[in-house]
Formats: C-alpha cells, structure tokens, sequence
C-alpha cells in the first residue's frame, strides 16, 4: 500500500505513534469501505441479473416485468444519488452507511418473500436506494478526505465493486445449490451479509474519520477544501466532459453485459464462447481499474481517461463486427482496459480539477447520469427489431465516446482565479 495520510510533522515519539496510528484506522476504513462496496454490487446489479430467470420460472411473470424490475433498480439508483451528499452534510457519513443498511437489507428481504409482481418492483427499488446510501458516493468521498495519494485507493475501492460483480453470479449459484434450488435464500444471505457489513463499516468509518481529523492541522484541512462553487462548476464545459465520460463507459458496460452474448450469438459465435467473452471482459475491468489506480499517481488523470475512450471507442467498435477468436478477444480486453480506465479517471479527475470543497455534490451530480444509461437496452432492442441486427446499435453506442474523446483532446483544466475565488 502506497497511500499516506497527511499528518503533520514533528519528531516527537507520541506524535509518531499518533500518525501511525492514523494510518492503521485509514486502512481500516478502506477495507471496510471496499467490503461493504463489494457486497452492494454483488447482492444487486450482478445478482438480480443471475437469480431472475428462476424467479421467472417459479412465479410465471413475463421477461417484460423482471426487465421492469431490473430497470427500477438503476433508475432508482440514479434517481437516489443526491440523498447521500444531503445526509453526510447535514448528519455525518455514518447516516447514510447505517440507513443504507437498513434500506438496502430490507429490499433484499422483500424480494425473498416476493409473491407477487408489486413486491417484486417495490424490493428492486429499495435495493437501487439502498446501494446508493452505501456506495460509491459516500465511500469516495470518505476516502478522499483521508488519503492524499488517492489514485491507488480509489483503484483499490473501484475494484472491490468490479470483484463483487464478478462474486455476484457465484454467489447466487453456489447459494441456489446448496439450498435445494431456492432462489430465496440467496436474498436471505445477502441481506444479513450487508446489515452486519453496513453497521461495522458505519462503526470504523465514524471512528476513523474522527481519528485522522484530530491529527490534521488548520492549514493542511483548509487545503483539502478548496474547490469550485457547484453552480460555478456547473457553468464549465469541463465538468460536462467528465460527466460524459463517466455516462459513456456505463452506457457501454450495460449495453454489452445485456445484448453482446445475444449478438454475438446471431453473428455466429458458439453462446458458451461469447459468454467466455463477457467473463473475459469483466475480468479485465478488474484488473485495469487495479492497474489505473496504481499508474495514476505518476501519469495524468486526463491522459488516462483518453486511453480509456480511445479503448471504448475501438472495443466496441470491433464487437459490433467481430468474428473469429482475434477479433473476439480484442473486443474483450480492450472493452474491459476501457470500462476500468474511464470509470476511475474520471471520478479522479473530477476531484482533481474541481476540487474537494463540493466534490460530494458534483460526483452526487454526476452518479444521477446512471439513469441515462438506461435506455441503451430500448434503443437497442429497438434497432434489433427494425434491422435484425444489434451491429448498428454497437456502433452507435461507440460513438458517444468517440464524441468525448474528441473533446477530450481540446479539454484544459479550468482555472479557479476567472471565477474571482
């Protein structure tokens, strides 16, 4: 581990048994951020997608109510965003972890006893808030505050989601096994994994934030927050960049993870081999979030993030026509260096241009973009029926990064002193 927390110096033995201390809690609140980070993507995106064909089956609805099911949990995902930032400003970041908890193992638990349509919806809905309350907003802005070289733990945090989102489907299979194929026991598991998750990280959080604040000094804490006013930031072209960036890897993640095996398969490849294709891919997400992470304390975020929509533009491009195994695995990995790339470049970039002052509200701002993600699944079912082909949708979906990447070339960082602050 290469992150340091800023403490101040001197050479007194009680003061470095303080700053050793502060770092001890600092890892402490990362680990237990990363857990609690992978156990909301497991037990919702990835295990909703894994466990509904068996709900389907047992309860006789329609593809059309579980899609509807799926669609409610991103949207209210989305749609949730500025719930955390309201709460950490006015009650602390324990608030939203502890309420989170509550929200996000209650909707599990509503989708064990499901029993009819309503249910189902209103379950799919409270998982979307609560993952919200527990996730990435509060867990970036919490490490943000505690972590100077933040790139390495931001890449470490990121991580944790792409591991749990890879775990989700193991999960859900495994569970399913073992209990006689019973698809509600996984939402069982994972409720009680996530309450207890959620209430030691909200415990080790609140203390190490209170630790790592007794040993900063007045100058270093004023440092930390400087920043752009939100409705100043709001103004630059800039942060609708990032915020381009950011909406252009979830419309190419969702857009693969729900119609490149449909594909594929259409254009000839065996479903097994492009399933392998999608595992590939995710797999190489986790790795290059990882790896982002770790270069990102020596080459600029802006330069990351252009190799990342360069490696969006290109990957899905190439599965909008491949065929053949190079062209299969090219697809793959680049998409997966892409996606891992741009997601953590621009979260980064944002606090590094903008600032940390209104950094929870501007990322808040920018997480509520999910919701647009959305309607790559009804564009491209829609193209699929008028063209027999999901290929022109692929190459639409690659070209909203293109786009960016384009602008990105022209991007310079906007500068606090035009704004008089």
């Amino acid at each position: 581990m290469t992150a340091a927390v800023r403490a101040p110096r001197t050479g007194s033995a009680g003061t470095a048994s303080a700053q050793v201390g502060v770092k001890g809690w600092s890892l402490m609140v990362l680990v237990c951020l990363s857990l609690l980070n992978f156990l909301g993507f497991a037990s919702t995106f990835s295990a909703l997608g894994v466990t509904l064909p068996s709900m389907v089956a047992d309860q006789g609805w329609s593809w059309t109510v579980a899609g509807l099911g799926f669609t409610l949990l991103g949207v209210s995902s989305a749609f949730s965003s500025f719930l955390p930032a309201l709460l950490i400003r006015r009650m602390g970041v324990r608030t939203p972890l502890v309420l989170g908890s509550f929200v996000l193992s209650g909707g599990l638990l509503t989708l064990s006893q499901v029993g009819a349509i309503p249910p189902f919806l209103l379950g799919a809905m409270l998982c979307g808030i609560g993952f919200q309350l527990i996730a990435v907003i509060p867990g970036t802005h919490v490490l943000s505050s505690m972590f100077s070289r933040r790139s390495l733990v931001f890449g470490i945090y990121m991580t944790s989601g792409s591991l749990g989102g890879v775990a989700g489907p193991w999960i859900v299979l495994g569970t399913i096994e073992t209990f006689d194929q019973s698809w509600r026991m996984v939402w069982v598991i994972l409720a009680t994994a996530v309450f207890v998750m959620g209430l030691i990280c909200a415990a080790v959080v609140s203390k190490g934030s209170e630790t790592h604040k007794q040993q900063r000094t007045g100058d270093a804490a004023v440092q930390e927050e400087t920043g752009f006013a939100v409705r100043d930031a709001l103004r630059r072209p800039q942060f609708w960049l990032i915020c381009g960036a950011y909406l252009s890897q979830l419309l190419i993640l969702s857009s693969v993870a729900s119609m490149s095996v449909a594909h594929l398969s259409e254009t000839g490849t065996v479903a097994a081999v492009a399933a392998a294709m999608l595992s590939l891919e995710a797999a190489v997400q986790v790795i290059a979030r990882l790896f982002g992470g770790a270069i990102g304390e020596f080459v600029s975020r802006k330069t990351l993030m252009i190799i990342g929509l360069t490696c969006l533009t290109v990957g899905v491009w190439t599965l909008s026509g491949a065929q053949g195994t190079t062209m299969l695995l090219i697809y793959a990995l680049i998409t997966g260096v892409g996606i891992g790339f741009t997601a953590l470049s621009s979260t980064l970039l944002l606090l590094e241009w903008f600032g940390k002052k209104h950094n929870l509200e501007l990322f808040s701002i920018m997480c509520t973009l999910v919701a647009f993600s959305a309607v790559n699944a009804l564009i491209g079912g829609a193209i699929r029926d008028a063209t027999g082909s999901f290929t022109l949708a692929y190459q639409l979906f690659g070209s909203f990064p293109a786009l960016i990447l384009l602008a990105s070339f022209f991007a310079k960082r906007p500068r606090m002193a035009e704004d008089g602050q």
